[in-house]
């Protein structure tokens, strides 16, 4: 099945912020560490990053009127994703607690993860060979 994670910011410091410099290099390794390893685990397709909350779009249609507001939706916006191909839910909850979810127990505040996951797997054309 196909699971899509959300990561969300939450108070990490960005890198390049002041707050991320103030971080022990070894920390802000090992962050990038966990990112990486993710990226690389058989059945994951990582994400484009995605920009700040503050420059989201909402878009929604309330009685007929299109509605588009600055920000998310949220008051904390995700900050990346990626689609993780597994067998159950309880292998991406595993993937997800060796990664940035574990931060809070070091010196930069947790980031959350939130698994989403899809029923059914979607066939692709070159599975199908027929397009469905």
């Amino acid at each position: 099945m196909k699971f899509v994670l959300l990561i969300y910011q939450g108070s990490t410091p960005l890198p390049g912020s002041n707050a991320w410099k103030r971080l022990p290099e070894a920390e802000q390794k090992a962050i990038y560490a966990d990112y990486a390893g993710i990226n690389k685990a058989p059945g994951v397709t990582p994400g484009l990053p995605l920009g700040l909350p503050s420059a989201a779009k909402t878009v929604q249609v309330r009685e007929g009127k299109l509605q588009v507001k600055n920000g998310t939706y949220l008051a904390e916006g995700a900050g990346g994703y990626f689609v993780f191909d597994a067998e159950n839910l309880e292998a991406v909850v595993a993937l997800a607690a060796g990664g940035p979810a574990r931060w809070g127990g070091r010196g930069a505040p947790g980031r959350a993860i939130l698994v989403i996951y899809s029923p059914r797997r979607v066939r692709h054309q070159d599975e199908a060979g027929d397009g469905r």
